[in-house]
């Protein structure tokens, strides 16, 4: 015998629902209702149905599951699967482990929630787990001490992953570049810390020096630290090293900027190993190069420069060289323009100087003077002025002609090559040297997103490692900011072909759009990547247990939103296969 709900169908109206019970005898089914539900509400009748069918009803909505957890899960699992696309879980190491499972966990909490190596553990351990990445490896309890062992076994295996990288990356790359940055270290324990060239505006701060080698797209693939003392030249010998026997590579040329790729690192470093370069003359080089021209023959005349084009020179004093000249009109505006501010304000303070040699309160030769160099060079022009002291008077006057002869520098660059014309055209060639400015975004990336600084651990060997482990998530990171460049206030539609490479960059149609609504060409809301991240985090990962059953644990993903499921679409994943077996409770 059973009860059902049965749905009786009229051609003329509306149906009926009859509560019946039915039984057989012998071949036969009979059936008897007990009574008409049809005037009860729709919601109250599939009760009725579900009821009888096996289901379970309650007093409130609350009954029904209870939620053990809910941790944030999009932006790992987002970071975990791309990080898996492009595989650098077996470039970690071709072998399963804990050590690469740590190690991988640690790059993808770099990119979502940077921190120090005890809070990277507490946020991978199951019981003070703040998102799903944890759960996603099964790692347990994470303790300190395994993110140090953790460290110690990537910088051992750096040499190897980095090959692995420049073997992808660098295949058919002609280009590599290279530039130097510093961090600054609080405490003074690490034996790299010292005092040296401060980027970072931190007076009074021991630092540490490390350079980046990136494709000529500026992806990240090699990073070397140095003590916070050391020139930005004496690194170049270190990377032609690693460039040439780690890497393998024979035929490649090293960009890096004026101050970097200096005649002496090219004599002593670069060429040895045979290796191209694409640099640019320092100000003392451009200016003997103009000199020579007014003492020989015509090489390098400024007056002759159009706006916006490359000129290719040559010169005896650059043998086996090509020069590319350019003239770029906007910057020399503004370095006359920032050039005249400094003269004025300069001028006003030697004016406040000589109103206290006119009123009597400043006398005296050497007292006059001590003022003088005290205050007169803070905006370091006080070399186009001539200044005159005596002991109760004190004059000035421009150095007319010195300040023509740098104006007329202004706006001039040369950048100075190795590769011949079959390998790269003038206007590749300074292209090329501007890319230098995508290592500049990958510093960038590294000291404010990623979080290089402050560095927590103090051994020279965990720097470097916690250095490698911030390349490796800046790595990632680039990665996915490629893929989700339609979601981003980027400019996924750049022309092909630019005018000139000394002109500004021209934005795309498309991305004025996205900058003036906020909005994609789909019309969802544009993100910078750090608010693509907060909203993916959003999709959660839930623990969820039946009623009478407390102890079974169910994982269930939240229902993602249209820009969470266009993220993933992007990024080749799909949310549903990124719930682990088990989640943590």
């Amino acid at each position: 015998m059973s009860i059902r709900v049965e749905r009786i169908p009229n051609k003329r109206g509306r149906a009926s629902f009859l509560l019946r019970k039915s039984w057989r005898e012998g071949k036969r089914i009979r059936k008897k209702t007990l009574a008409n539900l049809t005037d009860l509400p729709p919601d109250i009748i599939a009760g009725f149905d579900a009821v009888l069918r096996g289901g379970v009803s309650f007093q409130s909505l609350g009954e029904t599951v209870s939620i053990k957890r809910s941790l944030p899960h999009g932006h790992a699992a987002a970071t975990l699967g791309l990080a898996r696309k492009i595989g650098l879980e077996r470039i970690l190491h071709r072998k399963p482990g804990r050590m690469r499972d740590l190690a991988l966990a640690a790059i993808i909490a770099r990119v979502i929630a940077p921190g120090s190596k005890l809070a990277t553990a507490r946020r991978l351990s199951s019981g003070t787990a703040t998102s799903s990445l944890g759960p996603l490896f099964g790692l347990g309890q994470v303790s300190e001490n395994e993110m140090l062992a953790m460290l110690d076994w990537l910088r051992e295996r750096q040499p190897w992953i980095e090959k692995s990288l420049a073997s992808r990356h660098l295949r058919q790359a002609t280009l590599i570049l290279y530039d130097v940055t510093s961090s600054f270290l609080e405490g003074r324990c690490c034996p790299l810390a010292a005092f040296g060239h401060n980027r970072d505006g931190k007076k009074g701060k021991k630092q540490i020096v490390f350079g980046l080698l990136c494709t000529p797209e500026g992806c990240p693939i090699a990073v070397e630290v140095f003590s916070g003392n050391t020139a930005d030249p004496s690194t170049v010998g270190h990377q032609v090293k690693t460039i040439k026997e780690r890497f393998g590579i024979e035929r490649i040329a090293l960009v890096g900027d004026r101050g970097m790729i200096t005649a002496a690192r090219i004599r002593e470093d670069i060429r040895p190993a045979g290796l191209d370069w694409i640099s640019a003359l320092k100000t003392v080089d451009l200016r003997k190069l103009v000199a020579a021209t007014s003492r020989k023959e015509a090489v390098l005349r400024p007056e002759d420069l159009v706006d916006d084009a490359v000129a290719e020179i040559t010169s005896p004093d650059y043998p086996g060289e090509r020069l590319m000249v350019c003239l770029n009109p906007r910057l020399r505006q503004e370095r006359a323009r920032k050039r005249e501010a400094l003269l004025r304000a300069t001028e006003e303070t030697l004016e406040k100087i000589s109103a206290s040699v006119h009123r009597g309160r400043l006398k005296g030769e050497a007292e006059i003077g001590r003022r003088v160099g005290r205050e007169a060079n803070r905006r370091k022009v006080e070399k186009h002025f001539t200044i005159t002291i005596t002991d109760d008077e004190m004059s000035w006057r421009r150095r007319t002609e010195k300040i023509a002869r740098e104006a007329r520098l202004d706006g001039v660059n040369v950048i100075r090559t190795s590769l011949g014309s079959g390998s790269i055209g003038p206007q590749a060639a300074v292209a090329a040297y501007k890319s230098l400015s995508r290592v500049e975004r990958a510093f960038r990336t590294a000291k404010s997103h990623l979080r290089v600084r402050p560095i927590h651990v103090y051994s020279a060997d965990y720097v470097r490692a916690h250095v490698f482990l911030c390349m490796l998530a800046g790595h990632v990171e680039w990665h996915m900011r490629q893929a989700l460049a339609p979601l981003l206030f980027e400019d996924d539609d750049r022309p092909g072909v630019r005018v000139s490479p000394v002109a500004p960059a021209r934005v795309s149609s498309r991305a004025k759009r996205k900058a003036e609504t906020k909005t994609t060409s789909e019309g969802l809301p544009a993100h910078s990547f750090e608010t693509l991240m907060d909203d993916l985090a959003t999709l959660t990962l839930n623990s969820v247990s039946l009623p009478g059953h407390p102890g079974a644990v169910v994982p269930m993903l939240s229902e993602p939103t249209d820009i969470q499921e266009r993220a993933m679409a992007l990024l080749g994943i799909r949310p549903e296969r990124t719930v682990p077996s088990a989640v943590a409770g």
